[in-house]
């Protein structure tokens, strides 16, 4: 019998107060909604080049195998990033981009008698991870506007967060969206701190970017710190994000709890394929670094121009503050056909979040930005 409960009544309460994940725009979504074309997605943090040539190669050789299921293990994708890190296979557990190695962490490590930590203007997919599991979030206060890193980690408050429940600490390094970062040294004194009660996941989904500050290869912590987890992604720089594929380095004790819980076949065999390939093709990671180097010096002095402030960054994506509410100028640069991503829901109403694209579509995105300004 039909009782007329609302069936989202049925749910876990702490699913219920989840406020789902948005993200950038589609380009068919924006050409149905407003008949616009020839448009630029500026809105993902993609890679504008997209895989490299030997990616692609993998996946147009791989396509014939779709009929089987993929190396549930992926002992071959393992076993290059075991050499590229100097770690052992053991350490390595493969995810559906690092968001799913997130989750893979949080059903792992939380109850709901835990906690977590991450810090103001943090990725959004950390609240959502946590609060599945019904634990206990503690945001700390992220640094002032006035500070060197703007809006970025402030490990100090973070670390007085911590406490005998904290189970996972989270520290997004480049930040998305803010692009801040933390340098090598006060990083390590912060990981050092963390009681062995408390896992530190380094999150580096952008890390390939970071060329040009003082950026430590977190993952040769790992043996002299047991609770370090290090999370990085092919969906950026390798420019693989529709093949979702990411991984965490980590203890061989964490990565077996993670891969207790970890979905059989949650990667691809052409996702598998592609990473194998991208990780050798040095030449395609030069390029899009180099790129996006360039891309990023000209929408900086591009926004300084006309008067709009933006933050400092190491990932390929660059947060301008508009000093005004900054819908209307989404909604502007979307009938321009240039979607770019609002970041109102990290509590940043005044706020864009431009991900780097070539130069031509840097200048068109200036362009259009500054009749919006008008």
């Amino acid at each position: 019998m039909n009782s007329g409960r609302p069936l989202k009544d049925l749910a876990a309460s702490a699913v219920q107060k989840i406020a789902p994940y948005i993200p950038g725009k589609p380009i068919e979504e924006l050409e149905r909604e407003y008949g616009v074309t020839n448009i630029v997605k500026l809105a993902s943090n993609e890679n504008p080049l997209g895989p490299g040539p030997l990616a692609v190669a993998a996946i147009q050789k791989s396509a014939g195998e779709i009929g089987l299921y993929p190396d549930g293990n992926g002992f071959a994708l393992k076993q290059a990033l075991a050499n590229k890190h100097g770690c052992g296979i053991d350490c390595i557990t493969l995810g559906n981009g690092s968001n799913d190695v997130l989750a893979l962490l949080s059903e792992a490590y939380l109850t709901a008698d835990t906690e977590a930590v991450y810090s103001q203007y943090s990725f959004a997919v950390y609240p959502i991870v946590v609060q599945a599991t019904g634990a206990t979030a503690k945001v700390a206060p992220a640094l002032p506007e006035s500070a060197f890193m703007p809006l970025g980690h402030d490990l100090i408050a973070m670390r007085r967060l911590v406490g005998p429940l904290t189970r996972l600490v989270f520290v997004a390094n480049p930040n998305n969206p803010t692009g801040t970062w933390v340098e090598a040294q006060p990083l390590k004194e912060f990981i050092a701190s963390i009681p062995s009660t408390s896992l530190v996941v380094l999150d580096e989904a952008y890390v390939e970017y970071a060329t040009d500050v003082s950026f430590p290869d977190a993952s040769k912590w790992l043996s002299e710190f047991p609770n370090l987890v290090v999370t990085r992604t092919f969906s950026k720089a390798f420019g693989l994000a529709g093949a979702r594929v990411g991984y965490a380095l980590s203890s061989p004790d964490v990565a077996d709890m993670l891969n207790r819980v970890r979905q059989p076949f949650n990667v691809s065999s052409l996702a598998l394929s592609a990473a194998c390939a991208a990780l050798r093709d040095a030449e395609h990671l030069a390029k899009s670094v180099a790129m996006n180097r360039d891309g990023l010096r000209q929408l900086s002095i591009g926004f300084v121009a006309m008067g709009v402030r933006p933050y400092p960054s190491a990932g390929n994506f660059i947060l301008i503050d508009c000093a005004k509410p900054a819908a209307p100028l989404y909604e502007a640069l979307l009938r321009a056909g240039i979607i770019v991503r609002p970041v109102a829901n990290y509590g940043l109403p005044n706020h864009l979040r431009i991900t780097i694209g070539t130069r031509e579509q840097n200048e068109r995105l200036l362009a259009a930005l500054q009749a919006a300004l008008r």
